[in-house]
């Protein structure tokens, strides 16, 4: 998964693609666990097709699944997600640029915000992925990064969302 993380970012700030990184890797960056599925990156929405023909001529296989909010590029047998849409909301340049660049695996590179990874974490989840062991050790990791009441706000109403901000304040992992 590292090479393809590597080769995706380097790929994409070669072509002055616009991306930052997102998800597990983004709060691997911060501190957290490294992620152990797929690779996810952002991108505008503007920037889709750029962004597939980057990956494709960098030997990506790309596969456009029946979800529109996202594009998978394939580096071996690793998935790498490039999204355009977090929960429902078109990502945008102002998004991209509010990233912190890091410098990961050698490449230097825009990290989404632990709170922008959160939240989107936290917004994810519902009747078919509610999963909240896995966010966990995240939040875990990188809570003294995180904006709380920024990800309260987000999550208010959604009762997913609602019960993970539950039991993280319960077990003590944020106030």
């Amino acid at each position: 998964m590292r090479d393809a993380l590597r080769s995706s970012a380097a790929a994409l700030k070669a072509e002055g693609v616009p991306f930052a990184l997102a998800g597990s890797y983004a709060l691997w960056v911060f501190g957290g666990p490294e992620g152990d599925h797929d690779v996810d990156l952002v991108v505008p929405e503007v920037s889709v097709e750029e962004a597939v023909r980057t990956l494709g001529c960098a030997g990506f296989v790309i596969d456009r699944p029946p979800e529109d909010w996202l594009f998978k590029a394939w580096w071996d047998k690793v998935m790498v997600d490039v999204l355009h849409r977090l929960v429902g909301v078109p990502v945008d340049l102002d998004l991209v640029r509010s990233a912190e660049e890091h410098d990961v695996l050698g490449v230097r590179m825009p990290v989404l915000a632990p709170t922008v990874v959160m939240t989107t974490k936290v917004l994810s989840l519902s009747e078919r992925y509610c999963d909240l062991a896995t966010l966990l050790p995240g939040a875990r990791a990188v809570r003294e990064r995180v904006d709380w009441p920024q990800v309260r706000a987000a999550a208010a109403g959604q009762p997913y969302a609602e019960t993970f901000l539950f039991l993280a304040t319960r077990l003590g992992i944020i106030d």
